[in-house]
Order: structure tokens, then C-alpha cells, then sequence
């Protein structure tokens, strides 16, 4: 079945990613036990496109140069953020503001780093991006997980429960806004739950925003920022890897309006000899622009193209459903109809359908019977994959 959704020959055109040293396609393999050339890849969140025109350009331009020392002034990087923030998201920001680091796992390392110490606490609403868990353990903090509910088939927050669980040995929040893996575009009001949650609790609150450009066509983000008694503890962080398909460039955003906070987080940037990618700061420049503009705007119509058609077929298997996708190009699709163990769904998945998608347990608690699946790829495959998956789990037709 295939419905009347857009396409795009930008989009449309497969790109054969394997044997290039790509994580996604090459590893998938040696992690999930598929083969690339017989497989499809549908885990890490990189996009299977081919970034807008203007980055090849900019890249072009350093080529053609062919010098390839440190970054000098970042001014111009920093236009483009500030340039970016305030047309996309209504969110007016400094220069001073913006640190530059390495990726936001680095981000969110470098956060935890600095504003807590070993063994405070640090609170996940779960199931959330798995990395957040990992750099917290390995920094020898505590992951404190607040669970997520459902309520209509979307994930909502509990702040009676979550208040009932803090202990005071909390010192921080990470906000995945928007939420990673399940889609959701965090309203106002639920924003300012978590902000007076923080403030009630005395944690700094991290909002990783990096999906923030991705919201689905009817919904719209908005920054943690602009939400009202939360600055004077707010770190947000942003970057164009998932926007614009840049992940292997390895830079982020940390942007920090409180000065106290920013001195903090400035000394340690120092201490640690922290300095920026020149190609990745040269392509996110190129990136903020009208043209990285229009570009994202087609990229969406183009995504929830995929949506709608992953969806409808997904819920056309008894006992699977796919969580409404608010934002992202990954959908967070539920297993628990079938009855069956989680061993028996992802057996199903990787040697059955062939597909490699990321395990639901490894996104913490109330992941269990999930698996997701990146749609950031183009529309053949994702018929592909719907139709592999029917197979798959062809006996509860």
C-alpha cells in the first residue's frame, strides 16, 4: 500500500552509504547481526540524505582555499546562530551566550562536568535518548529516572509522582525537548511544569533541543527559554546535525543567558582546552541561512510524507502501533499488542525483516516494549521496511 504523499527527487534518491566508514550502514552488522547488503538500516539518528546545496558549497570554498588552520573569529558563526534562533523559534539571543562544543553528548558531558559532582543525582523523564544515561554513569553520577506516563497514546509528565521521588541529592534536570524517542512537542504549560519542577527542586535544568527544527507539520516547539522564572538556571542546546544531516561534523550549541552559569561553564571550557571544529562551525554557518531555511521546510513536508506512510502501515498489523510523531524522523513503535517477549519482537526484527532499529530497553525505563526506527531515508525504503515487517509478523494478520 503506498499513500498520496509528497516527494522530493532531493529526498527521493538513494544513496548507497556502505563501505564509506558510515556507523549507520557499517556497524549495523557487527551490532544487530544484519547484513548491509541484504539489510536495512534504520537506528542511529543520521538522515540517509544528502545535505542542502549550500553546504557542498562552503566546503567548496575551503577546498578551493586549501588552508586548513584554527578558527579564528567566530563573529560570523555567531550571527548565523543568533540569525537562526530569532527567525525560526522567536527566541532573541547574545552573542556571549553561545559556547561551542563538540556535539551535544559532548554538551551534555560538559554540563554534567560542571554543575555537579560525583554521586549527585541527575533526573531523566524515561524512556529518553540513551546516551544521556551512559555520560551520566561514566561521569560517576546517579541516573534518577522519573517515568514518563501515556495518556492517549502520547507521553505525558507526572510532577506529583516526580516530586514524591526526589530525595535532595538531585542537582540536575535533562530535558529532551523535543522527546526523543517518542516525538512528543512539549506544550507551554507542560515546559513550564518542568520549569517550576527545577525551581522547586534546586536543579539546573538542561533542555537538549537538537530536534528542535523537526516539528511535524501542526505542531510547534518552543524553546525552553522563553519560558517564564527559568533562566537563572537554564542551559540550552541546540546544533544542525539532525536538522541538516551534519552529525559527522561534531558541533553543538551550549547557550547560557545567566552569567553566574556562564563563567562556571566558561572556566571549564577553558580547563579542558576546548576549541571548535573549523569545517563543522564553516558548515553550520552555511546552514543557518534562508537557504538552510528552505531546505528544512521541504525536508519536513518529505518526512511526514514517510510518516503518514509508516504509520498506516504499521498500525495495519495486528498489534503493533507507532506513536503519534510530533518531531523527529524516528518513529517509536509499540510491540505489546503481539504478546510476545521481547526476545521473540526483536528476533522477528533483525533475522526475520532484516532490519536493524534500535531496542526500546536501551532508552531506560518504559522502553521495553518498543523498538524505534529512523524514517529519515527515502520513501522506497521505508515501503521496504513496512513491507518486510508484515512478513515478519505475517502469522497475526
Amino acid at each position: 500500500m503506498s499513500l498520496n504523499t509528497p516527494h522530493d527527487a532531493r529526498f527521493d534518491t538513494q544513496i548507497d552509504r556502505r563501505g564509506t566508514d558510515c556507523a549507520k550502514w557499517d556497524s549495523m552488522h557487527d551490532i544487530f547481526g544484519v547484513s548491509p547488503d541484504t539489510g536495512l538500516s534504520m537506528w542511529v539518528a543520521d538522515m540517509d540524505f544528502h545535505p542542502p546545496a549550500c553546504v557542498q558549497t562552503a566546503l567548496q570554498g575551503m577546498i578551493d582555499h586549501g588552508i586548513y588552520g584554527y578558527y579564528g573569529d567566530e563573529t560570523s558563526y555567531r550571527d548565523a546562530v543568533q540569525w537562526w534562533m530569532q527567525t525560526r523559534h522567536g527566541w532573541k539571543i547574545e552573542h556571549d551566550w553561545i559556547f561551542n562544543t563538540h556535539g551535544l553528548v559532548n554538551g551534555t558531558g560538559m554540563c554534567i562536568d560542571t554543575f555537579t559532582a560525583p554521586g549527585d543525582g541527575v533526573v531523566l523523564f524515561t524512556p529518553v535518548y540513551h546516551a544521556f544515561a551512559r555520560v551520566i554513569t561514566q561521569a560517576g553520577r546517579k541516573v534518577v529516572e522519573c517515568p514518563l506516563a501515556q495518556t492517549d497514546g502520547r507521553y505525558t509528565m507526572d510532577f506529583d509522582a516526580y516530586d514524591a521521588q526526589m530525595t535532595g541529592s538531585e542537582k540536575m534536570v535533562i530535558l529532551c525537548s523535543p522527546h526523543n524517542p517518542g516525538g512528543r512537542v512539549w506544550t507551554r504549560d507542560e515546559l513550564q511544569q518542568v520549569a517550576d519542577f527545577a525551581q522547586r527542586h534546586d536543579l539546573i535544568l538542561v533542555s537538549d533541543e537538537i530536534h528542535h527544527d523537526l516539528a511535524m507539520p501542526g505542531h510547534t516547539h518552543t524553546p525552553a527559554a522563553l519560558i517564564d522564572g527559568v533562566t537563572d538556571r537554564l542551559v540550552m542546546m541546540t546544533a544542525t546535525s539532525k536538522t541538516f544531516n551534519l552529525a559527522g561534523h561534531h558541533t553543538g550549541n551550549v547557550i547560557i543567558q545567566d552569567p553566574d552559569l556562564r563563567a562556571q561553564f566558561a572556566r571549564r571550557m577553558a580547563a579542558l582546552g576546548m576549541s571548535p571544529n573549523s569545517f563543522g562551525l564553516v558548515m553550520a554557518r552555511a546552514v543557518y541561512t534562508p537557504d538552510g531555511a528552505a531546505w528544512v521546510d521541504d525536508l519536513i513536508q518529505y518526512i511526514d510524507g514517510n510518516r503518514q506512510l509508516f504509520d498506516a502501515q504499521i498500525k495495519a498489523i495486528p498489534g503493533l502501533q507507532s506513536m503519534a510523531l510530533e518531531s523527529t524522523y524516528l518513529s517509536w513503535v509499540d510491540f505489546s499488542g503481539t504478546g510476545m517477549a521481547q526476545d521473540e519482537v526483536i528476533r522477528r526484527i533483525q533475522q526475520d525483516a532484516q532490519i536493524a532499529a534500535n531496542h526500546g530497553t536501551s532508552f531506560g525505563g518504559g522502553g521495553e516494549p518498543f523498538m524505534r526506527f529512523n524514517i529519515g531515508t527515502q520513501r522506497a525504503r521505508v515501503e521496504d521496511a513496512c513491507a518486510r515487517l508484515a512478513k515478519a509478523f505475517g502469522d497475526l494478520q
